[in-house]
């Protein structure tokens, strides 16, 4: 039988098996090493890749300066720490485009002023209402924020408001007055946070493309490499991103000018050179020339300033000698005709067909998504549920105990629980606790020192910056900054003597961080890893529904369609890996997850390679009959899955054109046959290790008997 070439690779890749055994198949791109969360000094201590987050950190202190300082001359020092709290709305939608930032943080402003209402009015009434405030806040603001996809902090600092509010002196008729003060302070966070439309009006939308293209430079990088796959969610995940964020920016003036044009059209083709990317990766398995990457950094560098657009003609010598129609070629291609569009004025995108609509909804549907969250599928029912039930019960036991003041035990508790699976939990639960200790330390040591209400002003500002500044790097160093600030401000509402405020902190702080690790050993500890299969299960379904979208010579394929496939693949790649990444962390549950890591990495490969199909000019379609044997293998991989058992796959048709389909597909049948075999050496080790168990304590109980 001859040789058929692979039309998806650079030419090095040698001949196709088709059928005939004689000759070898493809290599297949080595599997990276699975992610491994650990609690270690690194885990505790060590600072996150990333930059420092300077611009978040001045506009924090400045919102904070300012509130509390007019606060201050407005009313009296105690009442305006609310206001001061209510500033932190500038922490939250920090890359939304201003038109959609303005609406969001006025929901989370509002968010905030409720969180005030409902903690004044509990103190007002008793201790015991405060605790079941506390508790409501954090499991309602880890929902609403889980659900509408509220960036970092999430529910943190909404908790912290409203705990902080049950100790500011007052009764039921200053509730009002409470609830005003801190709308006061979150439209000046509001302001701050939307200050920066004066002078860069479409930063985080260029921003998020520019970042796309790095993460792309990222992905050319690991081709060859164990980084292969990580590195291909990073990028999948940035891509994704930018389309929402750029979607959210269009609104109706703007949508028709020629800057909008323009990024729609840098969008597009980011987003093509991504899947083109992905095609080359897949079948590749020694590095991409450095210039590849290179190019592709200068592109970041220039989606906002067209003069800073690389030459196209530099890709003309790492594509020389290539076939035109290799998936190598067509990638610098791509690459080079998206730099053309960079050097390019938004004047010239009319007749651009890249730059017209995107084919979607710009907002999404809020309620619709409150509604999903909650279904049986959704990882977020669970994490508020236990979220509310364990801040609620935490309060409550310290409050039974004796301890005063236990608000610093819901605070503590809900930092605790934001890690998400036990690992990650048991990570903040020590960051938190060293940090409060610390922390407390260095709070008391201010109080002591007895300073003014403007000294207080600006430490408290101060604090808060340089926690903004490295809270998104490392957790620990966050927490020991953020405790002085919560320290001055709670003091300065409600005056303690300084002994005994840094002993109550540093006990609620420990029994917050005890109660939060209980909460996530003991209440839905294994919510990923049991959501994991049904992730899996659904990127199969996306993957089998662009094959056969391609291949069907009956479906036309127009860019609504291509869009809404594109979406919804996108959409399940990410949600499978972020469950995975949790899943992993979900002691004891992990032990029985880490063997689907080849199975993931298999399901995510042909979810790629299927996504990457849709982005092909002409598809070459193929007969009724391998169409239904295509779709017969998904959905036998599906029932496999979802069985828990060995998949039943027989010969798979031949696709010439699409090849790593097939490769992909069979490594995915492999790896489950493998976790299910791993599976059952499992069960049948932990059968004889409670029967060893059983004929022990029988044996026990006749040797007592004599």
């Amino acid at each position: 039988m001859g040789h058929v070439r692979d039309l998806g690779t650079t030419g090095d890749t040698g001949p196709l098996d088709v059928g005939d055994t004689s000759h070898p198949v493809p290599r297949r791109a080595t599997i990276g090493e699975r992610p491994r969360p650990r609690v270690d000094l690194r885990a505790v201590f060590g600072l996150e890749s990333g930059a420092w987050a300077w611009t978040t950190a001045a506009q924090a202190a400045i919102a904070m300066t300012v509130s509390f300082a007019l606060g201050a001359w407005l009313f009296d020092a105690q009442v305006a720490t609310l206001a001061a709290m209510g500033s932190m709305t500038v922490l939250y939608e920090k890359k939304t485009p201003y038109v959609y930032r303005s609406a969001a943080l006025a929901l989370v402003g509002l968010g905030f002023v409720v969180s005030v209402t409902m903690g004044s009015l509990a103190s007002a009434l008793s201790p015991w209402a405060g605790v079941i405030s506390i508790g409501l806040t954090a499991g309602l603001a880890t929902w609403i924020c889980a659900a509408w996809r509220v960036d970092k902090p999430g529910p943190l600092f909404i908790v912290l408001v409203g705990a902080i509010s049950t100790i500011v002196p007052g009764g039921l008729t200053d509730v009002p007055l409470h609830a005003a003060i801190a709308a006061l302070g979150a439209a000046i966070g509001w302001a701050v946070s939307m200050s920066g439309v004066v002078v860069r009006a479409r930063h985080p939308e260029y921003q998020a493309v520019a970042v796309a293209y790095r993460r792309l430079a990222a992905l050319l990088r690991s081709v060859g490499t164990p980084e292969l796959d990580h590195a291909q969610h990073d990028a999948s995940v940035a891509v994704a991103d930018a389309w929402r964020l750029v979607l959210l920016a269009q609104t109706r003036g703007y949508r028709t000018s020629g800057e909008a044009a323009r990024l729609r059209s840098l969008l597009r083709r980011v987003s093509d050179v991504h899947l083109a990317t992905t095609q080359v990766c897949m079948a590749r398995t020694t590095p991409l020339p450095p210039e590849a990457a290179a190019f592709a950094d200068r592109m970041a560098a220039a989606v906002a300033d067209p003069d800073r657009a690389p030459d196209p003609a530099e890709l003309d010598g790492v594509r020389r000698g290539m076939r035109p129609r290799s998936l190598e070629a067509r990638l610098y291609g791509l690459m080079a005709r998206a730099a053309s569009a960079e050097r390019r004025d938004g004047e010239e995108f009319e007749d651009d067909e890249s730059a017209r609509t995107l084919h979607d909804e710009r907002y999404p549907a809020l309620w619709g998504a409150l509604r999903s969250s909650l279904s049986p599928e959704s990882l977020i029912r669970p994490t508020a549920l236990r979220m509310w039930i364990t801040v609620t019960a935490a309060g409550a036991l310290a409050l039974a105990v004796g301890l005063e003041n236990s608000y610093w035990v819901g605070i503590t508790t809900t930092a605790v629980l934001q890690g998400g699976n036990v690992v990650l939990t048991l990570n903040r639960a020590v960051q938190r606790s060293l940090g409060t200790l610390l922390g407390v330390v260095i709070g008391a040591f201010l109080i002591a020192a007895n300073p003014p209400l403007a000294a207080v002003i600006v430490l408290a500002a101060a604090f808060q910056g340089a926690a903004q500044l490295v809270i998104g790097r490392n957790f620990f160093y966050g927490s020991l900054l953020i405790t002085p600030m919560a320290l001055l401000l709670s003091y300065t509402a409600a005056p303690h003597p300084i002994t005994e405020l840094a002993e109550t902190r540093i006990i609620d702080t420990v029994v917050g961080g005890l109660a939060g690790l209980a909460g996530a050993m003991l209440l839905w500890r294994g919510a990923s890893a049991t959501r994991l299969p049904q992730s899996i299960v659904g990127v199969l379904e996306e993957a089998r529904r662009c094959v056969s979208a391609v291949l069907d010579q009956d479906t036309e394929i127009d860019p609504g369609l291509r869009y809404e496939l594109r979406r919804d693949m996108r959409a399940a790649l990410v949600s499978l890996r972020g469950v995975y990444d949790s899943a992993i962390g979900d002691v004891p549950r992990a032990a029985s997850t880490r063997p689907l890591w080849p199975v993931v990495v298999a399901t995510q490969r042909t979810g790629y390679l299927a996504l990457s199909a849709l982005a092909l000019e002409d598809p070459e379609p193929v007969g009724t009959i391998t169409l239904q044997r295509v779709d017969l293998a998904f959905c036998e991989l599906i029932s496999a899955m979802e069985e828990r058992r060995t998949p039943r796959m027989g010969a798979l048709p031949r696709l010439p054109a699409y090849p790593r389909i097939n490769m992909e597909l069979r490594a995915l049948s492999t790896s489950m046959a493998g976790a299910v075999a791993q599976d059952e050496r499992t069960a049948r080790l932990e059968a004889r290790q409670r029967a060893e168990l059983e004929r022990h304590r029988a044996q026990d109980d006749v040797d007592a008997d004599l």
